[in-house]
């Protein structure tokens, strides 16, 4: 009996040993600040719990651009200390050879996201990052304005233009600082978001399109610009050519805009207690363009877990991404954070729908939702868009034609395609 006891308890402690060594101790680099870094901190003891693995949070700057020299840096160097990074949805193509491949891991998973935020971070058929919440602009209208004047929602831009008009000039009277339709002009990657929803709305394709091919300078895309440079200094301010989203949501939320394309985040903002649109506002899929090939375009933005191929415990490090990307996870950023998920079942759940309602009304923008061209340019990505933003931008300031510009701007990327990207 004393034998048996001694190998039972020689046993049990053999097995400890054995778990004790297969813990992971992991890292995880996260931008969160605040709430959600608190968020993070909840869900990995959740995770620590149900592994046994331990999780450190490496701080980062909220600055997007410094996050990703950082992470160029630590990668190049084949930092062993970082397991997961967090990564923006234009990334993928630029870092895609520093990380892991998760098409075989996440193959039970990958078809509850929506397509388009997959396929924005599969670079040549390797699944780079598993997606954990998205983003993607909607039209903002004040509802109010729209009833008072007997509209509808507009369905194209051409619509939009004419109401706005309208409204506008009808509100002057008792608001003389009110325009029709507020968007993000500065001469910054959100003018790249606005610029390729208004060229893919008229099919005028996406700048570069996934072969390679660039076809930004197209009869549709010149039609687009010039379209919505004749919003500026008539139903959009001069000054709107300088605004950023922060400008733009200041102007709506003050009541001075009837239209405004925006982010999610400006949604809960604008209902609150000290905002003057509270109530009164909804928000809609973004408007069409004219031609054969006119739709809803919304440009994909958000965040994912990718695995660093440097990590010391790759296995662990994947079950972390796809711990941290999961429905129940998701499903807890959506009604805690108000974060949009990336999987389409959450968006007709009770519980989120409850905590977030306006939600709903983002199912149909994702189902429009069109990537930039990070994947074809790879490191080149940045260049491109600055280029094409800064073409943008001096169209709506009439610096030149919008057929001068595409013109000057195919050339300048015909340039950096042959350099090699």
């Amino acid at each position: 009996m004393k034998i048996n006891k001694l190998l039972a308890g020689l046993l049990a402690s053999v097995t400890l040993i054995a778990s004790v060594a297969q813990a992971a101790e992991l890292a995880v680099v996260s931008g969160d600040t605040g709430n959600g870094l608190a968020f993070l901190q909840e869900q990995l003891k959740k995770f620590e719990a149900d592994t046994g693995n331990t999780v450190t949070i490496v701080p980062m700057p909220s600055s997007t651009t410094d996050q990703f020299g950082q992470y160029k840096l630590w990668l190049a160097a084949g930092n062993a200390d970082i397991d997961v990074y967090t990564t923006d949805v234009i990334w993928a193509p630029q870092l895609a050879d520093q990380f892991l491949d998760l098409t075989d891991a996440a193959k039970g998973v990958v078809a509850d996201h929506f397509p388009s935020i997959i396929e924005s971070q599969t670079v040549n058929g390797k699944l780079v990052a598993i997606p954990a919440y998205t983003d993607a602009p909607a039209l903002f209208y004040r509802k109010d304005l729209l009833e008072k004047y007997s509209k509808e929602v507009p369905k194209t831009w051409a619509e939009l233009k004419a109401t706005a008009q309208e409204i506008q000039d009808g509100e002057r009277a008792s608001n003389p600082d009110i325009y029709g339709f507020v968007f993000q002009g500065n001469a910054y990657e959100g003018l790249t978001c606005n610029a390729l929803e208004w060229v893919k709305s008229y099919g005028g394709g996406q700048i570069v399109e996934a072969d390679g091919t660039i076809s930004i300078n197209n009869p549709q895309a010149i039609a687009a610009l010039e379209e919505i440079k004749s919003f500026v200094g008539t139903i959009s301010p001069e000054g709107n050519l300088a605004y950023m989203e922060e400008e733009s949501r200041g102007v709506w939320q003050l009541g001075n805009a009837v239209f405004m394309r925006n982010w999610p985040y400006a949604y809960a903002l604008g209902n609150g207690d000290d905002s003057a649109i509270k109530g009164k506002f909804d928000v809609a899929p973004l408007p069409a363009g004219e031609g054969a090939d006119a739709r809803s375009a919304a440009t994909l933005g958000g965040w994912n877990y990718a695995v660093s191929k440097y990590s010391k415990s790759p296995d662990e490090a994947i079950k972390l991404a796809l711990f941290l990307s999961s429905t129940e996870v998701q499903k807890n950023r959506a009604i805690q954070q108000t974060n949009l998920p990336t999987i389409a079942s959450l968006y007709d759940d009770a519980d989120v729908l409850k905590a977030a309602p306006f939600m709903a009304a983002w199912k149909e923008i994702f189902q429009n939702a069109v990537p930039r061209p990070s994947a074809p340019t790879k490191a080149n990505y940045n260049e491109v868009s600055s280029k094409f933003w800064s073409a943008v931008h001096n169209t709506l300031a009439g610096d030149g034609t919008a057929a001068e510009n595409l013109e000057l701007l195919e050339a300048d990327l015909n340039d950096l395609k042959g350099s090699g990207w």
